[in-house]
């Protein structure tokens, strides 16, 4: 109950707003003087119930929304916001009638007084911002904090928010307060990078959300190559100033420098910025790893990433040449395996390139367990094992895989993540849950592969005048109404199939 001795009082009740107004949520503690009336209706409490026990359920929009009024409803209430996120979560996992949720509410709210959920110190790097005075160099200042993230996650007592979280922030006017509750944070580092020339100076500061307290600020400046010992600098204090008590060896002890090579090392950062850009050029791209890996052909997160390159050309269609893009999706894969010894990023790129390009999946399983083991929060690695899963046939541990990838992620762009959930469920023919993911997944992302999906879900449903709307649409958008030939027809036959012959039915219906 509350931390109080509270006796026999009701600590929570429905009551009428005067004049009838609606119905609010009263949570009383007589002997501590509180007596709260949440603004919330009952309608909104259980829409509330249905995003936070089910994320995937949501766009990243809706999401943010949601996280916003538990914020509201957190202040009023006096807890944390993870805690009042947590009362819906618990809600929806109890399977609550939705009549009692109001109620439920208030009787779960008045066990969570205000308290951190996670054990581990949590923190979020927030996108630098680019002194160097010229925009081109917006990728140097990314690629900074990339790495800054990567050093922090390999201390293990911190979890470390994903980058995709944290760059939805990029741009933006920030509250660090509201970033706290939103990411569910204790702490944030926001920074700057100026380059000029061959000199780097990386400025930091550590703030604690809850109280916007200015914990630790310095700059560290050097030459670029000495760029990595700069980042590992910055993690280290950062590291130190959380908990000064602990080991913060294990940054140095870990870290590797990826390259002796610097233009290569630019030029990968250039490539990373491009992949996570919504205008990717494929050409420039492959042309820019050639040329990282043509200066340093033992790069491994360049070789890893530019597996998972042209494993992604293959998925989308983007490659002109088919066999050349396969081949190179293998040769890097492979290479970056030798080079990889601990390090999470490389072998849950290479292992989900090669898994796709037919290496033994199982192996490729146990690869990226590996790397989920030693960083259990990577978001990417759970989004990795669920598609590895998916194609070895289980389903039902793939959805489960992919929604804790968007739990560790909750800000990020949720397409690849819902159309891989949307696949498993067709797989198992379950096209009504399937549908509800893909009508999701059509808001943020509307794709023809998305379309395709839904297509066949409706045609399958016997939905047919649906399916030839659908169809409408896909048409306005693409010429290609069916899928690019790749190895998922191989992967995944059953939810192939299905997609080709959902669509026949729709086009015959045409």
């Amino acid at each position: 109950m509350s931390g109080g001795e509270a006796g026999n009082t009701p600590l929570a009740q429905i009551t009428e707003s005067p004049g009838g107004a609606g119905t609010a949520i009263q949570i009383g503690d007589v002997r501590a003087g509180r007596d709260v009336h949440v603004g919330a209706s009952p309608a909104e409490l259980i829409r509330l119930t249905e995003v936070f026990s089910n994320q995937i359920g949501v766009s990243t929009e809706a999401l943010a929304k949601a996280e916003a009024r538990a914020a509201d409803l957190a202040t009023q209430l006096g807890f944390t916001a993870e805690a009042v996120i947590g009362f819906f979560r618990t809600l929806g996992e109890q399977e609550v009638p939705r009549e009692k949720v109001p109620a439920k509410l208030a009787e779960i709210a008045a066990q969570h007084r205000r308290g951190p959920l996670e054990t581990k110190p949590s923190i979020a790097v927030l996108p630098f911002q680019n002194m160097s005075g010229d925009p081109a160099q917006e990728y140097f200042a990314d690629g900074m904090v990339d790495e800054i993230t990567t050093a922090l996650s390999r201390v293990r007592w911190i979890h470390v928010v994903s980058r995709n979280s944290s760059f939805t922030y990029k741009g933006q006017a920030i509250d660090i307060r509201q970033v706290g509750r939103q990411l569910g944070v204790g702490y944030v580092l926001e920074g700057s990078v100026r380059k000029s020339g061959s000199r780097v100076r990386i400025s930091a500061q550590l703030i604690e959300a809850e109280t916007n307290t200015n914990l630790w600020a310095d700059h560290f400046d050097g030459s670029l190559e000495e760029v990595f010992d700069l980042q590992d600098n910055v993690a280290a204090s950062v590291a130190g100033v959380i908990e000064p008590t602990l080991q913060i060896a294990e940054v140095q002890r870990t870290a590797r420098r990826p390259t002796t090579d610097l233009a290569a090392y630019d030029l990968y950062l250039r490539a990373l910025a491009m992949m996570l850009s919504p205008a990717r050029r494929i050409a420039e791209i492959d042309n820019i790893f050639d040329e990282t890996l043509k200066r340093d052909p033992d790069f491994g997160p360049a070789l890893a990433l530019a597996a998972a390159f042209h494993m992604n050309s293959d998925i989308m269609g983007w490659c002109g040449d088919h066999d050349t893009n396969c081949r190179k999706g293998l040769e890097r894969g492979r290479r970056a395996l030798t080079l990889a010894n601990d390090d999470p990023t490389i072998l849950v790129n290479a292992a989900f390139a090669l898994g796709y390009f037919g290496e033994n999946l199982h192996a490729m399983i146990v690869l990226v367990e590996r790397a989920l083991s030693l960083n259990p929060n990577f978001a990417r690695g759970w989004h990795a094992s669920g598609c590895l899963r998916l194609w070895v046939g289980q389903p039902d541990i793939a959805i489960k895989h992919i929604e804790t990838s968007l739990r560790l992620s909750p800000r990020t762009r949720v397409g690849w993540g819902l159309n891989l959930i949307a696949a498993a469920h067709m797989t198992c023919h379950r096209f009504n849950e399937a549908l509800s993911v893909i009508l999701v997944l059509i808001e943020e992302d509307p794709s023809p592969i998305a379309y395709q999906a839904l297509i066949a879900c409706y045609a399958h449903l016997g939905r047919l005048a649906e399916a030839r709307e659908a169809l409408s649409r896909l048409r306005s958008i693409s010429s290609e109404l069916t899928p690019p030939a790749s190895r998922l027809a191989t992967l995944v036959p059953e939810f192939c199939k299905l997609v080709q012959s959902g669509l026949q039915l729709a086009i015959a219906d045409s």
